[in-house]
């Protein structure tokens, strides 16, 4: 057989033909002309160059040949039904697979993002690569997600970024600490602490850093440590003070005090990132349009950027076609 010269709509006329056993009801049903389904089948016999029926009493019967090719064809065009049916749902963003790249701080919030969204779309596999910004810029480069979230973007003309939730930068100290309970403390009070900041790149300490500069200030003794959670234990412990991210320090349970320090919350925010030389596809913009309209119900109201109505046509007009 020269599977070549078959085609799907050979196929479906046989089906039709062998379901309704003449040729023509099966022109009926295709809505075809009966020479039109007669060359059909003299296609496909000779394309399977076996007999394909046998002729009783007016009916066509299919041959032990035929049968087989019955079966063959049901099964064919039954699994690219299946796949019209999962293009569909894939085009309305109901399943399909997503990759997404988050900084440290972020795995704080966006999982309640997620739970919220696979509730909502239980067939949409979803894969979380946390990393420092350093590891996510690289992710970025490689394009090795769909979606990233970061607090400092990446810089270039493949980025494309908007704001989503606000991400407050706090001075935090052990309770015992003798700032704690003081009101407007100036940043030069503090000058002789030990500051515990994270790692060369970490986005909270880019903007800490550029805070001080921009301030005239410096800071004296520093302990870095690469992990949040062990900042806040250290903090706790009384080994230093620390700047670090409202949601960071909600989630611990840790005894910490916010100080009250002129100039601080610093004012960061997380932003949703994506590439413009990579199209989305529709799994990405369903859970962009999802953030859109229910972020507010997964964080708390006050974090939520204020123009996340625009989050999904923001992206859809970006994204290249």
């Amino acid at each position: 057989m020269n599977i070549r010269h078959l085609s799907f709509r050979l196929l479906q006329v046989y089906i039709q033909v062998v379901r309704l056993g003449t040729v023509s009801a099966a022109a009926r049903a295709l809505h075809l002309t009966q020479p039109t389904v007669s060359l059909q089948l003299k296609k496909l016999a000779e394309a399977v160059d076996e007999p394909l029926f046998d002729s009783r009493d007016g009916r066509m019967v299919t041959t032990l040949i035929g049968d087989e090719l019955y079966l063959a064809a049901c099964d064919v065009l039954g699994r690219f039904e299946d796949f019209n049916s999962f293009l569909e749902q894939a085009r309305s963003g109901h399943s399909g697979n997503l990759s997404i790249g988050i900084v440290t701080t972020a795995k704080y919030v966006v999982p309640r993002i997620l739970g919220a969204f696979y509730r909502q779309f239980p067939n949409v596999n979803v894969t979380l690569n946390i990393g420092n910004r350093e590891h996510i810029l690289g992710r970025f480069a490689r394009q090795e997600d769909d979606l990233y979230v970061f607090s400092h973007p990446p810089s270039g003309v493949a980025v494309q970024a908007r704001r989503i939730l606000r991400n407050p930068l706090q001075v935090i100290a052990p309770l015992d600490h003798w700032a704690v309970g003081k009101q407007s403390l100036g940043f030069a009070d503090l000058q002789r602490e030990r500051f515990l900041i994270r790692e060369p790149g970490s986005a909270t300490r880019m903007m800490f850093e550029s805070w001080l500069i921009n301030n005239g200030m410096q800071l004296g003794a520093t302990m870095q440590i690469e992990s949040n959670e062990a900042i806040r234990l250290s903090v706790a412990a009384g080994l230093g003070l620390s700047v670090i991210s409202a949601h960071t320090l909600q989630e611990g349970r840790e005894q910490l005090a916010i100080l009250s320090v002129d100039g601080f919350p610093l004012e960061s925010n997380w932003y949703l990132v994506t590439r413009k030389d990579r199209r989305l596809h529709y799994a990405a913009l369903q859970l962009i349009q999802f953030m859109a309209d229910n972020l507010h119900h997964c964080v708390d109201p006050a974090m939520v950027a204020a123009d996340i109505a625009s989050l999904a046509r923001h992206f859809s007009c970006a994204a290249p076609t």
